[in-house]
Formats: structure tokens, sequence, C-alpha cells
């Protein structure tokens, strides 16, 4: 059954999720600069999906992904960075990037059955 909604997407979903994580994590953080960086990268993830969904091509689709993938990759270096910079424990750390992960796991199994798809 082909997915008619960018909301029905599981990767998605699971961006929505992780935003909520990020918005929520760095809520007290006094470093502005940082901390709206990092919600704009990660927003960034989520509606990049939803434009390329909407989008009239899988060529299309697929350039907006892999832009999420981009903003996904941004986040995960800076929540490395977060915990050198004393602004998360490094088990929260470790919680976070590990979602980034399968959101990139995710991402590209979206983008490889695009291509597959002619």
């Amino acid at each position: 059954m082909a997915v008619k909604r960018f909301e029905d997407l599981i990767v998605w979903q699971k961006a929505q999720e992780l935003a909520v994580i990020i918005y929520n994590d760095f809520q007290e953080c006094k470093d502005f600069g940082f901390r709206d960086q990092i919600r704009r990268a990660f927003v960034s993830v989520s509606n990049n999906i939803a434009e390329g969904f909407e989008r009239s091509s899988n060529a299309d689709f697929s350039k907006f992904l892999y832009y999420s993938l981009g903003s996904n990759s941004e986040v995960r270096s800076m929540i490395y960075l977060s915990v050198r910079l004393n602004l998360l424990s490094k088990w929260r750390a470790d919680e976070i990037i590990e979602i980034t992960n399968e959101v990139s796991r995710l991402l590209y199994g979206l983008i490889k059955s695009i291509k597959t798809v002619r």
C-alpha cells in the first residue's frame, strides 16, 4: 500500500518525536545561539520530509530527504558538542544520538525505496 500522507511516514513521526526531545532538553539552555541552532536544525528534518513528500517527483522528494539527512547529522554533531560544553550528560547524549542514527537509517531506507520505484 502506498503512503498517501507524509504524516504516515515512520521517519517523519520519529523526527517529530526527536524534535520534541530536543526542545525539552534544551529548554533551559542559556546559550541561546546554540539552543536556537539545534532546534532549527532538527525541526528542518521533519519539515524537509514533509516538503519533499509534496513535491511532484521522486527525484525532488529524494533531494529533500538528503537535506533531512544533513540536518540530522548537524544535530548529531551538536549533541556531541553539547556534552563537551556540559549542556547535556553523556548518557542523555548517547540516547539522543541513537535516535538520530535511527532517523538516518530510516531516511536512507526511504531514499533507497524511492530510487527503486520508477
